[in-house]
């Protein structure tokens, strides 16, 4: 019994801390992911966002097309706001899009819509979009083969242009470590590509290392 209560008392802690985790990777990303109604200023929402249409205008300047993935749809719905104030047309494609095929034939057939939003557990495997020429990773996933495979949709069998990726990351912050993690944890990594799996692996040491 009392070995029981322990090891309840061990998941709930361990869940406590991943939701922690959970909350710093968002803080990283936007503070207006955070769960409830808070007034933020807009030029302080997020670094990130900024950097992202930096990078976006630069690549749509030089005539290349743009796949967008993040983990979070939240975001996602986001970076959609901003390019619609923007006035740039993009496709959308998260785990509620209903025809996948529909979306990704109106990317791949209409060189005038320069970005794809993607979800990357619903666009990580089984789309060919070879009508892009450039990936962005807006947040880094815990495993790095999961964004390996999203990124492997726009170097599919037909493209003629060369793939430029890029992850953004925050320096000196959780994100930074989750990749030093990876890098440690390569054996792991290689063998699951789920994030349960994963997070589940993680020591207590290396639980509290991330929450430092």
């Amino acid at each position: 019994m009392l070995e029981a209560v322990g090891a309840a008392g061990e998941a709930r802690s361990r869940m406590v801390m991943l939701n922690a985790l959970l909350r710093l990777r968002q803080v990283c990303c936007d503070l207006r992911l955070l769960p409830g109604e808070r007034t933020f200023d807009p030029a302080e929402v997020s670094g990130k966002l900024e950097l992202f249409s930096e990078l976006l205008a630069e690549a749509l300047d030089g005539g290349h097309r743009v796949l967008v993935f993040s983990q979070f749809v939240s975001l996602l719905t986001l970076l959609r706001e901003r390019l619609e104030s923007e006035g740039l047309g993009f496709c959308y494609l998260d785990g509620s899009t209903t025809d996948r095929a529909a979306v990704v034939q109106r990317f791949q057939s209409d060189a005038s819509i320069p970005v794809f939003l993607i979800s990357l557990k619903a666009g990580g495997t089984g789309l060919n979009l070879t009508g892009a020429d450039t990936v962005i990773h807006f947040d880094p996933w815990w495993n790095p083969a999961v964004e390996d495979q999203a990124t492997d949709r726009a170097h599919r069998i037909g493209q003629r242009q060369v793939v430029t990726s890029c992850k953004l990351i925050a320096r000196d912050t959780v994100e930074e470590k989750i990749l030093n993690l990876q890098a440690r944890k390569r054996e792991v990594i290689r063998a699951t590509l789920g994030e349960e799996e994963l997070a589940t692996s993680l020591t207590w040491d290396e639980l509290r290392e991330l929450l430092e």
